[in-house]
């Protein structure tokens, strides 16, 4: 498999409202384009929020409902940031565990922005090298991650970015990463 075709590859888009909106569509419009099945699962029904910046923005369908979601139907997961998701995503306990799940089968992981809050509770940044947006810096540290200021950390089965301005990047090596741990 290669990161421009990615056809099989099953993608879980983990999310609840208030996800900083291009940090979902942009990632999920290139594993689309590449041929990845791409799906949003959240512990909301019916649709999510988006947002852009500090307003709201577009809704979407959730695809599968967390309650149903089984980490075994897919190969990979997406976690977009934004404040109010992972916050939401990390103090609800099916989340943690779906994400937990993939965490433990070494099944490959991005995420970006606020997206690694939601790592922390599923106990996936000890001793892993990680980005995110800079107030997330004494969080990951504290929970043992080492943390750096780069528009693109991989380490093992993780993918870490900043910010919606390191999606050229975080895209890019989403996409290789997500390739090899599914050739």
């Amino acid at each position: 498999m290669t990161p421009e075709n990615l056809s099989g590859l099953k993608v879980a888009i983990l999310v609840a409202d208030g996800f900083e909106q291009v940090e979902l569509t942009g990632p999920r419009k290139a594993l689309d384009a590449a041929g990845a099945t791409t799906r949003i699962v959240s512990p909301q029904d019916g649709k999510v929020q988006g947002w852009n910046h500090h307003d709201k923005a577009d809704t979407f369908k959730v695809d599968v409902a967390l309650s149903n979601a089984k980490p075994a139907d897919f190969d990979a997961l997406l976690l977009p940031g934004g404040v109010i998701n992972p916050d939401a995503l990390r103090i609800t306990d099916g989340a943690i565990e779906f994400v937990r799940a993939f965490v433990e089968s070494g099944k490959p992981i991005a995420a970006i922005c606020h997206g690694p809050w939601t790592l922390i509770d599923a106990g996936a940044v000890k001793d892993r090298k990680m980005t995110s947006w800079p107030s997330l810096k004494n969080d990951l540290t504290n929970a043992g991650a080492q943390w750096t200021d780069k528009e693109v950390v991989v380490d093992r089965s993780l993918v870490t970015s900043r910010k919606p301005d390191d999606l050229p990047a975080f895209n890019r090596e989403m996409m290789k990463l997500f390739a090899s741990a599914h050739a």
